[in-house]
């Protein structure tokens, strides 16, 4: 199993990029931010407390998160029904880095991340911690960052694309707070590794993004 790790704080264009050099590898893209989305939607559905450590640890290790290809891109199923759509809107993302700051719930999706990669021959993997405790012997680690300004300006143009209207001040703080948990978190906090490569891409375009991490993990691949 040969795998490219992306690590990045929210907003970066992480996912983006990983689904993108996942299909010019050929590899299979595993999208852990929408593992912890998808579980966070279980959690809102269910009623548990964002602060139940021990309820969300045994809802993480109960629930099946699976990813079925759709066109260009994938679904995401939790226990067999398609919620693709219901982990995008802000609730539920700002609900996910709420819960994913517990040990317990972050050991659980970890073994179902590499459970799922077992099953392929090559893996994309892009979040918070693949590059340090998700797959620390990846093939290919990179860091994609970007200001919180840039990412805030991405983040609400993607939003309007799904119907939601959000100011701008708004998301920003949100990114910030993000930031803030996912740098302060006990377990797993986010980080650069040591031997990750970082793309610092403000002003970039996606593509632009995607060429220059291409050419990287050709290199580091041996596929040049």
């Amino acid at each position: 199993m040969t795998v490219v790790a992306i690590d990045g704080p929210a907003g970066s264009g992480k996912s983006t990029l990983a689904r993108n050099l996942a299909r010019a590898l050929g590899f299979v893209f595993l999208d852990t931010g929408a593992m912890y989305r998808a579980l966070a939607l279980a959690a809102a559905r269910r009623g548990i407390d964002p602060d139940d450590a021990d309820g969300l640890t045994q809802l993480a290790q109960q629930i099946e998160i699976r990813f079925t290809p759709d066109g260009d891109s994938q679904r995401v199923l939790l226990d067999g029904a398609d919620v693709s759509e219901a982990i995008r809107t802000p609730e539920i993302s700002d609900l996910a880095s709420r819960i994913s700051v517990h040990a317990g719930v972050r050991r659980a999706m970890v073994a179902q991340q590499r459970a799922l990669a077992q099953q392929a021959h090559g893996v994309v993997a892009e979040g918070r911690d693949t590059t340090t405790v998700v797959f620390p012997e990846a093939a290919v680690k990179l860091y994609l960052d970007a200001s919180p300004q840039e990412r805030a300006r991405r983040r609400q143009q993607q939003l309007q694309q799904q119907g939601i209207d959000e100011p701008y001040e708004q998301v920003l703080q949100a990114i910030l707070e993000r930031d803030a948990r996912d740098a302060a978190r006990a377990d797993s906090p986010l980080r650069i590794a040591d031997d990750a490569i970082v793309i610092q891409n403000d002003g970039w375009s996606k593509e632009q993004t995607f060429e220059y991490a291409l050419e990287l993990c050709r290199e580091r691949l041996g596929m040049v």
